[in-house]
């Protein structure tokens, strides 16, 4: 058994800024209401004019990091893609990202778990990585939030948090037992599946009867989200999930040099940096930045907390994310 390192890291967002203020021109909302909530004062919002979508932002920050690694496109054996917004309904990205960078006829596998995804992705890789079937795999989490939005009054709810971006990891075998990723945890509550969910297109309302209604006030193809009632559960679950994997390696949270949570609401990250009894130093956060990118948050800000040498070798690094599904994660490495 070997076990995985995270060899390459790299990120990519659009250059097109959009600030509170600038949603203002959309909605009824300030400045001061959206970073109150949730900490957010920009996102990156895809231009339509440019050829970002979730397959290119996802290669753009796969090629950063295989160079990261020191690797060539020819060295990844296996694609792990996490989004919720891919290009097409079918297929998904991963196939597109094996073109892209011109790889030969590697498998490739889509992720469907929306803000866990990146996790949900990592563990996969880690367990091919680990019993030997691959030896280098690129994980990456990409999304396009901004086209799919409701920019109204009516969507602000939803529209403010959500940002555009892309982030990838390069998982590689290694035979040293000390560093790497210790363990991932996985976990889920169907039950509460709608209380962050995009209903629509769904298979007993499709296309022909979608056309034919034309309604204007349909709003299954927005994005739903029962803030309260996710932001109850999303501050338990982190927390547990956290303690899972420390406990599971027989650590406990003062031991941790850096967390990187899922980027939902920076509020969310302030009230398990409080409960875990974490200093500044020791939580990343970029939602400030780039809003709520979903499976390509953890990815975007590991990638910057290394740049910004924030992340040492022989830190022990946690991650963990809550979302739709209801969906949970944790992943503990030793860097």
């Amino acid at each position: 058994m070997y076990t995985s390192k995270i060899s390459g890291i790299g990120h990519y967002v659009p250059d097109n800024v959009v600030t509170n203020k600038d949603l203002e021109q959309y909605m009824e909302t300030s400045d001061e209401w959206i970073e109150e909530r949730t900490g957010i004062k920009e996102r990156r919002w895809i231009d339509p004019t440019t050829d970002d979508m979730p397959s290119t932002m996802g290669t753009k920050a796969a090629k950063i990091a295989i160079e990261n690694a020191g690797l060539t496109p020819d060295d990844i054996d296996f694609i792990v893609f996490a989004t919720l917004s891919p290009d097409y309904y079918f297929p998904g990205p991963g196939v597109q990202v094996q073109e892209l960078l011109g790889i030969r006829e590697i498998g490739a596998l889509d992720v469907r778990n929306q803000c866990s995804g990146f996790i949900y992705g990592l563990s996969v890789a880690d367990q091919f990585v680990k019993t030997g079937m691959y030896k280098n795999v690129l994980v990456i989490g990409s999304e396009y939030h901004s086209g799919g939005l409701e920019k109204s009054t009516r969507g602000r709810g939803v529209t403010v948090i959500f940002g555009d971006g892309a982030g990838a990891v390069v998982l590689s075998r290694s035979e040293d037992t000390t560093k790497g990723i210790l363990s991932t945890h996985l976990h889920s509550e169907g039950k509460h599946a709608k209380e962050l969910a995009l209903i629509g297109p769904a298979t007993n309302r499709w296309v022909d009867k979608i056309m034919t209604e034309n309604d204007p006030e349909d709003t299954s193809y927005y994005p739903y989200m029962n803030g309260n009632f996710v932001f109850k559960h999303a501050v338990t679950r982190f927390s547990e999930v956290i303690q899972e994997a420390l406990m599971t390696n027989g650590f406990q949270a003062s031991d941790i040099d850096m967390l990187i949570p899922h980027q939902a609401n920076l509020r969310i990250s302030q009230f398990i940096q409080k409960k875990m009894g974490l200093g500044d130093d020791n939580v990343y956060n970029n939602i400030m930045r780039y809003g709520n990118t979903t499976a390509a948050s953890i990815p975007i800000a590991l990638s910057e907390a290394h740049l910004e040498g924030k992340i040492k070798p022989g830190d022990l690094v946690c991650l963990a994310a809550f979302g739709s599904g209801f969906t949970w994660a944790s992943a503990l490495i030793r860097w």
